[in-house]
């Protein structure tokens, strides 16, 4: 199974490509969901079709290849009539590694409906011009190699393709002035960062951007970046960068919360074009 060794630079978790064998938890909690499937008489697409997700995930769970949410397997001991053996697995999927889960999110990203999410120290990775990124890789202490660079770069750009999907994700960002100001990699990359940010917001309809003035004496994201998503099948997941491991939380209840926090942090900044009209003084400065 194809995996990656992480490293983290400004908030963003950024990844190398490796190898890895599915984890022992994950082994152990697909086995038990084959089991649980099997014993209730259930072929995997009949799972998958009760549990509101595709054929070929349900798989992956069972092989291990993919973090179940807790929406999954709470739904799957219920369907299957597992007596609660499966909803007990929550809690240890969630404290799989930060590489594993950052690895989940990458991929619930890529077939997201909506995406969410508020930087406070550097521009949104999704956001980002070519040379910004090489610019923040290059702040990294201690250093990448230029290869590392080049290609830490080449991978953070795959990510870019989400923006132009059709259907298109509603996606929406709230980003600190502060990381608006700082001139990574110098005045010239950062005013071209500046104009990348208004050229794809201004042509994208579904892309979002709204600023937090740094004279706001508090708001609701001081706590830290956040990011959540909204899956097909109607489920929210939320990735928390917190230092060297990530947490990915599926639960429902956790969902919603963050959801209403960045609903506040969302309220409390300027609007969409307030936004804008702030970006293109900076550019111009």
């Amino acid at each position: 199974m194809k995996a990656v060794h992480t490293r983290f630079v400004g908030e963003e978790m950024v990844v190398v490509m490796g190898r890895i064998e599915p984890s022992a938890a994950r082994t152990h909690v697909g086995g038990l969901i084959k089991d649980c499937r099997q014993r209730a008489g259930m072929t995997q697409k009949v799972l998958a079709k009760e549990t509101h997700v595709s054929e070929s995930l349900e798989g992956a769970y069972e092989r291990g290849e993919r973090i179940p949410s807790a929406g999954f397997l709470i739904d799957a001991d219920r369907r299957t009539a597992a007596g609660g053996v499966l909803e007990t697995c929550v809690e240890l999927m969630e404290q799989e590694p930060g590489r594993d889960q950052y690895l989940e999110w990458r991929l619930l990203e890529a077939e997201a409906l909506s995406l969410w999410g508020y930087a406070g120290m550097v521009l949104p990775g999704l956001l980002q011009s070519p040379d910004y990124m090489r610019a923040l890789y290059r702040c990294r202490v201690p250093a990448f190699s230029v290869e590392e660079v080049d290609h830490l770069v080449e991978r953070r750009l795959e990510r870019h393709p989400v923006l132009l999907r059709k259907p298109a994700p509603t996606v929406s960002f709230v980003v600190e002035q502060v990381a608006l100001e700082r001139p990574v990699g110098g005045k010239a990359v950062l005013k071209s960062a500046l104009q990348h940010i208004l050229e794809t917001v201004s042509g994208m309809a579904h892309v979002s951007l709204q600023v937090m003035p740094t004279d706001v004496e508090w708001h609701a994201g001081l706590s830290g970046p956040l990011h959540l998503l909204c899956s097909p099948d109607g489920r929210w997941s939320v990735y928390l960068d917190e230092g060297e491991r990530g947490r990915l939380l599926t639960r429902p209840t956790e969902a919603t919360q963050y959801a209403d926090h960045f609903g506040a942090v969302r309220a409390q900044a300027l609007s969409p074009q307030k936004s804008l009209e702030l970006i293109e003084r900076l550019a111009g400065e």
